[in-house]
């Protein structure tokens, strides 16, 4: 379904530790289409459907490709604060997760506060002098050194990449490894999230398998179905990293098999799934497997908290299959909820996300005569 020239975009390279904040780069524009072409609007003549139109839903143009969704409000103050030199409106927001051990929204918030850090890190700085060995400071201090490594390498192949560069990687990634066995020995109790941002570490240094299974029995202990947590170790897993393609399907089915409804832990079979298809037809996403795999997913949609940070990266992917299993009044709802907003897969593994997005929304739209379901 897909050909991911994404693997052989790193062939020969060390390979990058991938946090959702940069894996977008590396991806977008090393990926060839997939099946079926895009119907005309490379040239800038795109046309909202009236349908779409008239759903409320948005050109290319108007879609976010910095985000699966808005943003939580607390979180887009504490980045807002933080710009401007102020960190303890993100010192709250993180304390806050730990009196709730709401570790979904604290590796949320953090990998968000992290790649804000790489950019610019007086406030992280004016934090960790305020506050020393502050939990928080810590795990934003190790993830921003993972985003700032993969800055310091870029996102270009290794021939138009210097030795500089990669030098600069090395010496960086070694030392995000620190930083996180210092995050992880001043976090909370109980908090997995120091070892959830190791494993784009484990990405970069290139983890063998026996010190990433250590790694994902600390984390596993404090959180068994964290989905931040999953999706890196399927990278991990899959065969342009550290795995295969049948240690990462297996990865996913035991996730998926283990999990309680509305942990969202079904839709990493169709991660494994999209990472590792590579036909040339689409007869590969309509099987019966497949078919169930989405409804499973679905179902477990349904359950979820609605406030789950990561629940429109799920609607994202769902809409994807449903589309190409031709469910299209199920893909309109799933691509409504979702409108506006594009950073997701598969979308962001294309050098034109919001104009992909609103092709396989438009034509589910047609298809299904305008009309979400209900």
């Amino acid at each position: 379904m897909i050909v991911l020239w994404v693997v052989l975009a790193l062939i020969g390279l060390p390979l990058l530790a991938l946090g959702l904040y940069f894996l977008k780069a590396i991806v977008q524009g090393a990926v060839e289409g997939w099946r079926g072409e895009s119907d005309g609007d490379e040239d800038g003549q795109y046309e909202l459907p009236a349908a779409a139109a008239a759903l409320g839903l948005l050109p290319p143009e108007r879609q976010d490709t910095k985000s699966a969704a808005p943003l939580p409000a607390a979180l887009v103050a504490a980045l807002d604060a933080a710009k401007a030199g102020d960190w303890q409106p993100a010192a709250a927001l993180l304390d806050a997760t730990a009196d709730a051990r709401d570790w979904e929204h604290r590796s949320f918030h953090s990998g968000r506060l992290a790649s804000l850090a790489a950019e610019d890190d007086a406030w992280l700085l004016a934090w960790e002098a305020a506050r020393p060995d502050d939990p928080g400071a810590a795990l934003v201090r190790a993830r921003s050194t993972v985003a700032l490594a993969g800055k310091i390498r870029g996102a270009k192949r290794a021939k138009h990449t210097t030795a500089e560069q990669f030098e600069g990687f090395h010496r960086v990634m070694a030392r995000s490894r620190e930083e996180h066995a210092r995050a992880a020995a001043v976090a909370v109790e109980g908090d997995p999230t120091p070892y959830i941002g190791e494993i784009p570490t484990a990405l970069g240094l290139g983890y063998p398998h026996a010190e990433m299974d250590r790694l994902w029995k600390e984390l596993t202990d404090r959180a068994p179905h964290h989905y931040e947590a999953h999706y890196f170790a399927l990278q991990y897993w899959c065969a342009k990293w550290r795995g295969s393609e049948p240690l990462a399907r297996e990865f996913a089915a035991s996730a998926a098999a283990k999990a309680p409804l509305g942990s969202l832990m079904t839709v990493f079979p169709l991660i494994a799934h999209f990472e590792h298809d590579d036909s040339d037809s689409a007869d590969a996403d309509r099987t019966p497997g497949m078919r169930a795999l989405v409804d499973a997913a679905l179902a477990d949609v349904a359950a979820a908290d609605p406030a789950h940070p990561r629940l429109p990266e799920v609607r994202h992917l769902l809409a994807f299959y449903l589309c190409l299993q031709d469910r299209d009044e199920a893909a309109v709802e799933q691509f409504r909820q979702v409108d506006g907003y594009v950073d997701a897969l598969p979308w962001r593994y294309r050098g034109d996300p919001a104009g992909e997005f609103c092709r396989l929304r438009d034509a589910s739209l047609a298809n299904a005569g305008g009309a979400a379901s209900g």
